[in-house]
């Protein structure tokens, strides 16, 4: 079978079911549509499966058995070497103040932090929770004329009293994925450890956890087609060496359950189980044989090639309004951002503009997106934040014509 890169978007629709109600859903860096295939197996889970887990007799061993393939389901979609790697938990802020308090009693008066300003709160807020055991956190801020994360800057700020550095893989304002195997290699170099966030990254490019070099990774699922879910990500030694979470007499070696009080909510984990389905399903469909990574591949591919289109479409509108200030690269090439796409008009408050679409039927957003220090160091606060156009896969041309025609309206 011949191999192809072009999604059937009929077909990746329908496996959506609130796409059919004429919607043009544009604010997906906020929460993904969620598909059918995750919201059929939450329900299954329900109605056949719901005892508590760990007892003798057959219906919890089997509802025991759905949650660990869940397990192991996440740990493939990230290619993570060993299941019990994968900590899942309400949403990626909670598990970053879950994972900071665990890493709380390793920290020492004096050992530095590193931070971005470019980051969502939720991968900054628990890290300055640490200044109580006394680090020193730092931030590595951005540059404001390119909108860049030097490198150069971090290599001044690296030195041995620096015991982590976290940062985004693809920033919810500006789209910018950054080179976090490169910086990877540099904070190791001085013994330190890195956290990345990669809930802007997730739904548009295929997570590969060992590739990105990082020692914790996290996202949430409902970012990325699926429940209002999450996963931690980290590496095993690591994750043994951490303070445990759970009650007194857990052994300090039980992963992840150390790490998840309360245990994990069972049906929004088996529910996580449709993703790889339909990322495998849309590789088979676009004529790709091999392993199930192999084709999830694939479709990332392809819906990267998708959602380039969709983004230049948009940007390039926007390059010719000379009253538009384009908040990150101003163009889609060469697999740089992600199709989260920000910018302000002058002399307009943000929210007016979004406010104009709102009347039709187009879900698009104004704000700082919980990336709060980045807008309010780019000056952008005053006009309310930046407006912001998210695109997933599952988006047209038609729909972005759609936006265009009555963003022209607002823009002038």
């Amino acid at each position: 079978m011949q191999t192809t890169s072009t999604l059937n978007i009929d077909h990746i629709r329908a496996e959506f079911p609130t796409l059919s109600n004429g919607f043009a859903y544009l604010d997906n860096a906020g929460g993904s549509q969620v598909l059918r295939r995750v919201a059929d197996r939450v329900r299954d889970y329900l109605l056949t499966s719901s005892v508590q887990l760990g007892a003798s007799y057959a219906h919890s061993q089997d509802a025991g058995s759905k949650v660990l393939a869940a397990r192991k389901s996440v740990a493939e979609l990230i290619n993570a070497e060993y299941d019990d790697e994968v900590v899942m938990g309400g949403a990626t802020t909670a598990l970053m103040f879950q994972v900071t308090q665990a890493i709380l009693p390793s920290i020492q008066p004096g050992d530095e932090i590193i931070v971005t300003n470019t980051d969502h709160e939720a991968n900054i807020g628990g890290w300055l929770r640490l200044q109580s055991a006394g680090a020193v956190v730092r931030f590595w801020n951005v540059n404001p004329q390119t909108l860049e994360l030097d490198l150069s800057d971090l290599e001044k700020m690296l030195s041995p009293r620096v015991k982590w550095v976290a940062m985004t893989h693809a920033s919810n304002i500006l789209g910018t994925v950054n080179p976090v195997a490169k910086v990877a290699d540099l904070v190791h170099h001085v013994g330190a450890r890195l956290c990345v966030d990669a809930v802007a990254y997730a739904p548009h490019r295929l997570v590969d956890v060992r590739a990105s070099g990082a020692d914790l990774y996290v996202f949430s699922f409902y970012k990325v087609f699926g429940p209002h879910y999450a996963v931690l990500w980290g590496r095993r030694e690591l994750l043994l060496s951490l303070a445990s979470l759970n009650h007194y007499f857990i052994p300090n070696d039980t992963l992840p359950y150390k790490l998840q009080p309360g245990n994990v909510n069972y049906e929004l984990s088996y529910g996580c189980i449709g993703i790889n389905d339909y990322l495998t399903d849309v590789g088979t469909q676009l004529g790709v044989k091999g392993s199930s990574r192999q084709k999830m591949q694939a479709a990332f591919d392809a819906f990267e090639h998708h959602e380039d289109r969709l983004a230049e479409q948009l940007l390039s509108y926007l390059r010719s309004k000379k009253n538009v200030r384009i908040i990150g690269l101003p163009e889609a090439k060469s697999g740089q951002r992600v199709p989260t796409i920000s910018f302000m008009v002058d002399g307009k408050m943000s929210e007016s503009i979004v406010r104009h679409t709102d009347r039709f039927n187009i879900g698009i957003r104004f704000g700082d997106f919980y990336a709060k220090r980045l807008i309010e160091s780019l000056g952008l606060h005053v006009w309310g934040g930046v407006v912001r156009v998210s695109i997933a896969h599952y988006n047209t041309v038609a729909e972005i014509d759609h936006l265009i025609r009555h963003l022209d309206e607002a823009i002038g």
